[in-house]
């Protein structure tokens, strides 16, 4: 197959991986985590279960994988924030800055119930 190709599946692909991320947790955000389905997931996703199947064997996986992105998106901030400080004073002041704004808005949004199941 030409790389074109290859590379217009694997965004289609990401696309897709990322709408099941977001609609699972606007529906345990709006709903619970008890009363989110594969089903559910699927059908507001706009895709099938049998596809849905494919990307994630169960809730559990797709809100762990939701979770890992939420954390990677968080160190590389903390990187980025770093790397645009001056000296170690400033670049530990500036991470732990950074790293507190996150630990505010992180407990602000999220149910206890969702992050007692994800720590």
């Amino acid at each position: 197959m030409p790389t074109r190709w290859n590379e217009t599946i694997e965004v289609h692909r990401r696309e897709v991986r990322d709408a099941i991320l977001e609609t699972t947790w606007a529906l345990v955000a709006e709903h619970g985590l008890l009363s989110v389905t594969m089903s559910r997931i699927a059908e507001e996703t706009g895709i099938g279960r049998a596809t849905l199947y494919k990307y994630f064997p169960d809730v559990e996986a797709i809100l762990l994988a939701w979770h890992e992105r939420q954390i990677t998106g968080h160190l590389e901030h903390l990187a980025e924030v770093r790397d645009q400080a001056g000296g170690a004073a400033e670049r530990l002041e500036a991470v732990l800055g950074a790293y507190a704004l996150i630990s505010h808005e992180s407990h602000g949004h999220h149910d206890s119930e969702l992050m007692t199941f994800l720590h």
